[in-house]
């Protein structure tokens, strides 16, 4: 599976470097405003799904970079992405537009993995589609189909260490999004940094701006010729403004991208590119007409060379609404100009909202049944954010002041317990088994208690549907990206195999990260990559065990023993009288003691047990007297 670094990526918060501004007015761009008015195809042969129609560019494609990067900020993030990309494709022989013909790669690659769109479908901003790179099999089902029952809920919980917000969809959570005190989301943050290294071997430098590890800048992400080496254009000690695309996942630092992108609710601003992209979720030909001549009249009135990407959410804005958002952005963009200009690097230029106005921002719409935040002054702030945006949704904001914590009121607190559990039972007895690991993630199906009624052949096809379903869950609950390899109970007929690969592809139709999958073998497996912005839910919520060392496994007693009795042995030189005293974790001095007799026999001296609770499971001391 090929791969490279996804583009963009959205927007989180850290801890400031060295100069950075103070945050935005809680308001952002509307502060003293007024308000405003307002199937997939099933892949054969090497074809593959993909959940996003025209512009797969991974994360937030610098485009669409400042949408938050929680998956909160997903849906419209989403869009800035797709289009993006759109952009590219419409006009990508437009000078300031840049070239971009690559096919659509696979996470985990260079920079810590993700999905990117490079290829794919584009449509201009008059609706007409372009083709460039590999042709995308299928449109971004987002939203629900009209005859299927959808209720969307979010619940945000506040406290004084981070803030936690859960999706619920049809009452089942779906998704949640984490933002800490002590490491707030960096993703889609602005900086000013110095080029350490550029090592074209790679096609690549790194880039300091301000943080412990420095920011990892591929190729694709420096603005100038795509066909010059990197060391062209880049030179050691450079001074460059940049965004940051994914945060550090694991042991690899944070990709950032030099096309930087300022967001809104219903435009997304793009500095360094002059083209226009209108979302494809707006289907309706008249709409899209009338928003394309509102763009036109707006760019020649105030972009001046710049681009926009117009965001789904801006069907139905009316002029003055897009007018007040260019306006915003356009001024956001020459204050983070401004500080480019005038302060020293590293520094931070621009950091977006905290989580929950980032939700109210990107996620809350129509679909949304109710918004309910159980800390008063952040309900207060969405409310007062939301009363200048959208005011037609500012009644779906709700305070939350029960005694009881909402996270428990609504039984989220136990979902988010077993997101540690690696077996996940299955409605008919069978389960999967999740097992993360740094370079992919490998999902084992089994049958477990489910013997089905008929055919083996039928009750292995009625498991792996389930399967299906659930590991499409899974991954978007727990924030599993990068590559993932499913292995599927085998299947004889390929129609079976076929029913399995359409039942993956409805059940991502809602996720909001960039999916592609693979063609389901023989065997049953199916290698498919998600889009990876963040660290995972359980690297969020774990650390590495520091007895086993991470690999899930200990020693067992059997073989701790053979240890012992060799060290023994060397230690005493096989000579036979007195005594050992062996001290160990009480659990392995209790099953030592049941071999006593056989473990005097083999060092050829009497042995003393004692077990120390202090002692970790493989740690011992063995004590000659």
């Amino acid at each position: 599976m090929n791969q490279e670094d996804p583009k963009p990526q959205e927007e989180q918060r850290p801890e400031l470097p060295p100069q950075g501004p103070e945050p935005s007015d809680a308001l952002g761009p509307y502060a003293n405003e007024g308000p405003a008015e307002s199937r997939p195809e099933i892949p054969t042969g090497d074809d593959v799904f993909e959940n996003r129609p025209g512009a797969r560019s991974s994360a937030p494609r610098p485009e669409g970079g400042k949408s938050p990067d929680l998956e909160s900020a997903l849906e419209q993030y989403d869009d800035q992405q797709r289009f993006s990309h759109e952009r590219r494709g419409a006009r990508r022989d437009e000078p300031g537009a840049r070239r971009d013909e690559r096919g659509v790669l696979g996470g985990g690659g260079r920079g810590g993995g993700g999905v990117r769109g490079g290829g794919g479908r584009g449509g201009d901003r008059h609706g007409r589609d372009h083709h460039h790179g590999r042709e995308e099999r299928s449109e971004r089902p987002t939203r629900p189909r009209a005859d299927e029952p959808f209720k969307r809920e979010i619940l945000a919980n506040s406290s004084f260490e981070e803030s936690r917000v859960a999706i619920m969809e049809n009452g089942r959570l779906v998704e949640m999004l984490w933002e800490r005190k002590h490491a707030q989301n960096i993703v889609g943050n602005i900086y000013k940094g110095v080029v350490e290294n550029v090592l074209p071997g790679i096609s690549s430098a790194f880039v300091n701006i301000g943080f412990d590890k420095n920011a990892y800048l591929y190729i694709s992400d420096v603005i100038g010729s795509q066909r010059a080496p990197i060391d062209q254009l880049l030179k050691k000690g450079q001074e460059i403004m940049v965004q940051v695309a994914k945060e550090a996942i694991g042991t690899k630092g944070m990709k950032v991208t030099m096309e930087v992108t300022l967001p809104g609710r219903y435009l997304v601003l793009t500095p360094f590119s002059n083209s226009i992209g209108i979302s494809k979720q707006i289907e309706d030909p008249v709409e899209r007409k009338r928003i394309s001549e509102i763009i036109d009249k707006l760019a020649a009135e105030h972009l001046t060379g710049k681009g926009l990407v117009v965001r789904t959410e801006a069907e139905g804005a009316s002029e003055d609404d897009l007018r007040r958002e260019v306006q915003y952005l356009t001024r956001a963009w020459d204050a983070v100009h401004r500080r480019y200009e005038t302060q020293a690097p590293p520094c931070l230029l621009h950091k977006d909202l905290d989580l929950p106005m980032q939700v109210a921002r990107d996620l809350l719409s129509d679909e949304v049944y109710v918004y309910l935040l159980d800390n008063r002054d952040t309900h207060q702030d969405v409310c007062d954010f939301i009363g200048k945006i959208s005011p037609h949704l500012k009644d779906r904001i709700k305070l939350y002041d029960a005694k009881t914590p909402i996270f428990t009121a609504f039984n989220i607190e136990p979902e988010i317990e077993k997101l540690r559990q690696t077996k996940v039972s299955l409605p008919s007895g069978g389960t999967i088994v999740i097992q993360e690991a740094e370079s992919l993630t490998a999902i084992d199906v089994n049958t477990g208690r489910f013997t089905g009624s008929k055919s083996q052949e039928e009750t292995v096809t009625q498991n792996n549907l389930e399967a299906a379903e659930e590991v499409a869950h899974q991954l978007r609950l727990r924030n599993i990206g990068g590559i993932i390899v499913i292995d599927f109970i085998d299947m004889r007929k390929a129609s079976n195999r076929q029913k399995v690969m359409e039942a993956l592809m409805n059940a991502v139709r809602r996720d909001r990260a960039k999916i592609r999958i693979l063609p389901i073998t023989r065997l049953g497996l199916i290698e498919m990559t998600r889009e990876r912005k963040r660290e995972s839910t359980i690297s969020l919520m774990t650390e590495e065990c520091h007895e086993c060392r991470g690999s899930g496994r200990v020693l067992s007693v059997e073989s701790l023993r053979v240890r012992i009795q060799r060290e023994i042995f060397e230690l005493t030189q096989g000579r036979p009288g007195g005594s050992v005293r062996i001290v160990l974790h009480p659990e392995l001095a209790e099953a030592f003691t049941g071999r006593q007799e056989a473990i005097e026999k083999n060092v050829h001296r009497s042995v003393k047990i004692a077990a120390d609770p202090h002692l970790d499971w493989e740690d011992y001391r063995i004590i000659l007297e």
